[in-house]
């Protein structure tokens, strides 16, 4: 069996992608999730893992570090993970790729945390045009493939690889086009969603510099997480 390696799901964007592919594709896996902050445990991490990050998978003696390097060994593996229609999945391929390396503004100004809510101070011109962005690729994803997910009637890697996105949409109190508001709430319905933010929102454990970062950014209106 795989086994996930991950960090606080409150906080882990990077994380969430491979868990949520291999829960809603129903792949079995175990968790191992190393808390921020822990030494020991990321030691042992980078022990086993030259980039000492989160996500990492482990299959047998393979390590496979990098959300992206994951979601490929899967797809060589497993049915699913990306769309079967060529076309279809160069394009799911692009758009999960431009994820992986883009929209920095997006994520450096509204990082995950799940549990609270966050008034912006202000929007840059760059998140606007971050924002624009993610507007129209998933526009684009649902006109072209036909919906309900981007790129067709099945959830794959390309929808986890925005999954995170649809969790900061909801912090920040984002509001995009009416078709992508709907396929934001799409996801965040899925069960494997909605056991990851519940996860997330229980866990009591806090990071000081994640948390101030984000006072920041902008005005805390509500904060939803287990005391």
């Amino acid at each position: 069996m795989y086994e996930l390696i991950i960090a606080n799901k409150n906080y882990s964007s990077w994380s969430l992608r491979p868990w949520v592919l291999l829960s809603v594709l129903e792949i079995p896996f175990q968790e191992t999730l190393l808390r921020f902050g822990d030494g020991p445990a990321w030691d042992a991490l980078r022990a086993l893992s030259p980039a000492g990050k989160v996500p990492t998978l482990r299959d047998g003696q393979t390590v496979v570090w990098d959300s992206l390097a994951i979601a490929e060994y899967l797809a060589e593996r497993h049915a699913g993970v990306w769309p079967s229609e060529p076309i279809a999945r160069a394009w799911a391929r692009s758009a999960a790729a431009e994820m992986h390396s883009g929209f920095s503004d997006l994520r450096g100004t509204c990082s995950m945390n799940l549990g609270i809510r966050v008034r912006l101070h202000a929007r840059s011109a760059a998140l606007e045009g971050d924002l624009r962005r993610v507007d129209a690729l998933w526009r684009e994803g649902l006109a072209r493939h036909g919906g309900p997910f981007l790129a067709g009637p099945s959830f794959t890697a390309v929808d986890a690889f925005f999954a995170p996105v649809t969790f900061r949409m909801l912090t920040y109190g984002l509001s995009l086009s009416a078709e992508a508001d709907a396929y934001a709430a799409r996801l965040r319905a899925l069960p494997a969603m909605e056991r990851w933010y519940a996860a997330g929102v229980a866990e009591t454990w806090r990071d000081p510099g994640h948390e101030e970062e984000i006072r920041q950014v902008g005005e805390w209106t509500a904060d939803l997480r287990a005391v």
